[in-house]
């Protein structure tokens, strides 16, 4: 059973900084695109980035320059470093991967997701 479990979200105030994490657990062949999509209330789930395995990292213009997506290097865990975070950060962080299994198929999962809240 393929997993993804994140972690890290918190309260903060305006200005602050958090680090999500997202791990990928189960038995699998390998991961290629990783991404982080929030979603705030009575709003739709958007991407907020992604990183491909070869590298390749996307992000929403909202965040540029603010957050940092990188993976490690067994490349089963993706982290979203956030930075100067603002009150229209908040929302439910979901992290996102498409996995192939060991039958050679691709499939793609959804985490439970963590909560951001950023408020004084």
């Amino acid at each position: 059973q393929v997993q993804l479990m994140e972690s890290g979200g918190d309260l903060v105030q305006p200005g602050g900084s958090l680090r999500l994490s997202c791990a990928a657990s189960g038995s699998f062949a390998t991961i290629n695109k990783m991404a982080w999509y929030r979603q705030a209330p009575a709003k739709q789930r958007e991407l907020v980035a992604s990183a491909t395995r070869g590298g390749n990292t996307n992000y929403a213009d909202s965040v540029k320059g603010r957050f940092t997506i990188s993976r490690d290097n067994p490349q089963t865990t993706i982290y979203l470093q956030m930075n100067n975070l603002t009150p229209d950060d908040t929302g439910v962080y979901y992290c996102n991967a498409d996995i192939l299994s060991k039958s050679n198929q691709w499939r793609n999962y959804w985490g439970q997701g963590t909560q951001v809240t950023v408020s004084s």
